[in-house]
């Protein structure tokens, strides 16, 4: 573009680089057309800020609704182009929001149900002068009450959270991931410690006391002997025998024993 066709453009008006850019397809005029109008995307995106995608995504995605209705529209039918531009730089970002703004996905009907129900809840607000009740909604948009209330469950999928996100309570500063509950491997512990119980029962008392030296005190075999004042071979023996019948009393145990023996414990 030389500086002479960008100042001419830039004289013009509004009418007249329509004009140009339908009649003469000029590329200065349309681009002069494009900038002029770009107001207009802020505008429009402005009403959807706030649902998941940042204000500038919507400018972009609007500038392209732009563009489109620069090049379509028809001087020769008499409508201000701002009536043109306005529907097709919001189906633009309405069709974004369609396909990308959805943080978790639902059905193509409920993502229409619920642009119909926002919009109509905006009208009903600004006549009513109040939020309209569900029942009022669903007569304005001629829908029923479940796909109603279906649209306004899924008009809360268009973005989530961050598990970081920090709240406010107290004013002590935490997030969302400091709520989140953890496994509680006690119980784990817990479960082994009652099966272990039950397996000793059937032990004699020598026995029990040479299991519970090795695996609750942690001593070695050596440190078992000389308390028991016995060998470490005869530790070694009594130790395997223990464990094996330990073993062969829980495998044969009926599972309903099992859970009656650790409900009684």
């Amino acid at each position: 573009m030389t500086t002479r066709t960008a100042t001419a453009a830039a004289g013009c008006t509004e009418d007249e680089l329509l004009t140009r850019i339908h009649r003469d397809q000029d590329l200065d005029a349309r681009r002069e057309m494009i900038e002029r109008a770009m107001r207009l995307v802020h505008h429009i995106a402005r009403r959807f800020d706030g649902k998941g995608i940042t204000h500038d995504e919507l400018v972009q995605v609007g500038s392209i609704g732009l563009i489109k209705a620069v090049d379509r529209f028809d001087p020769a039918r008499e409508v201000k182009f701002s009536t043109f531009a306005v529907p097709n730089i919001a189906g633009e970002i309405r069709r974004h929001f369609r396909d990308h703004g959805w943080a978790l996905r639902v059905t193509r009907s409920v993502q229409e149900n619920s642009a119909a129900v926002a919009k109509a809840t905006e009208r009903l607000t600004t006549k009513l002068q109040r939020y309209p009740s569900h029942q009022e909604i669903a007569a304005a948009t001629e829908l029923t009450l479940d796909q109603v209330l279906e649209a306004l469950t899924g008009a809360r999928h268009y973005a989530i959270d961050s598990l970081d996100a920090p709240l406010d309570a107290g004013g002590d500063a935490f997030s969302r991931l400091d709520l989140v509950g953890d496994e509680d491997r006690g119980y784990l512990h817990a479960d082994a410690r009652m099966t272990a119980a039950r397996g000793l029962t059937c032990l004699q008392e020598r026995e029990r006391q040479i299991i519970r030296l090795r695996f609750e005190a942690d001593l070695t075999q050596s440190e078992i002997a000389d308390r028991l004042g016995i060998s470490q071979m005869h530790v070694s023996r009594l130790l395997a025998q223990a464990l094996a019948t330990v073993r062969e009393f829980l495998d044969s145990e009926p599972v309903n024993g099992r859970a009656q023996t650790a409900a009684a414990g």
